[in-house]
Parts: structure tokens; C-alpha cells; sequence
């Protein structure tokens, strides 16, 4: 009974080895057509200039939480105030 299962875990190691070098040389292969990342330079481009609108998105949302913070800073510095008074 051990035989068998050294046999299964030989042959099936041997399988998933073999697998695992097929996968890899696609890859390799799929990389050198289209490139490094997989896209084309258009879509490149598209990325890049999604990402920066997003990142200018997050400046203006960082500005104003700036702003709001500074307001809420103020009305709880006048409401201390009001209750020293």
C-alpha cells in the first residue's frame, strides 16, 4: 500500500512540475507579444491618466477636509469660549 501512494505522489509531483513549466513558458511567451505589463501603449496611457485624475481627485478631497477641519476647529474653539463666559 505505501508503494502506491509514493508512486501517486512521484507521478503526480511529476504532473503538477510539468504543469508548472507550460504555465511559465506561456507567460514568457504572452510577455514578449504584448509586453511587460500585458496592455498595449494606449491602454498605458489610459491607466496613466486615470491614475493621475485620481490623484488629483485625492488633493482636492484633501484640501477640503483641510478646510472643514479648520472650521470645525473654530467653532469648537467659540463655543469653549462661550462657555468660559
Amino acid at each position: 500500500m505505501s508503494t502506491i501512494v509514493i508512486v501517486a505522489i512521484v507521478f503526480g509531483s511529476i504532473v503538477t512540475i510539468a504543469g508548472l513549466l507550460c504555465g511559465t513558458i506561456l507567460v514568457i511567451l504572452r510577455m514578449r507579444q504584448t509586453g511587460v505589463g500585458g496592455t498595449n501603449r494606449e491602454q498605458q496611457k489610459n491607466e496613466a491618466r486615470i491614475i493621475q485624475e485620481i490623484y488629483q481627485g485625492l488633493e482636492q478631497m484633501e484640501q477640503r477636509i483641510d478646510a472643514l477641519e479648520t472650521i470645525l476647529m473654530e467653532g469648537h474653539n467659540a463655543q469653549e469660549k462661550a462657555n468660559h463666559e
